[in-house]
């Protein structure tokens, strides 16, 4: 799994290593049952603190995309499609919460659509 992190990005660490972990699956980069590497491991690859790597993985496994095993370490749960819907939802909800548009709000919208 090749994950790059923008410089230019403002948004905090741990939603940038999110962010290119659902990439990474939704371009296929790592099929569902897929071992992900431990988070120390991407951690020294992306040059960031193990605990913020940790913290982002707690999130997609949150998300449904990872599955968590003890023993077994981190797997891809999701199929590639639902990581890039993910992730547009993730998009839809920043720019909902940008225009002052609760969450509930958001959910009201969408369950008119």
């Amino acid at each position: 799994m090749l994950l790059i992190l923008a410089d230019d990005d403002a948004r905090p660490l741990h939603e940038q290593v999110a962010a290119a972990v659902r990439r990474a699956i939704a371009a296929g980069e790592c099929a569902p049952g897929e071992r992900v590497p431990p988070a120390r491991e991407l951690a020294a690859a992306l040059g960031v603190n193990a605990n913020t790597v940790l913290r982002a993985l707690r999130e997609l496994r949150e998300e449904g995309l990872l599955d968590f095993r003890r023993g077994r370490g981190i797997r891809v749960a999701a199929r590639p499609e639902q990581g890039e819907l993910m992730e547009r939802v993730r998009e839809l909800v920043t720019a909902a919460e940008r225009m002052g548009v609760t969450r509930a709000e958001l959910a009201t919208m969408i369950e008119g659509v």
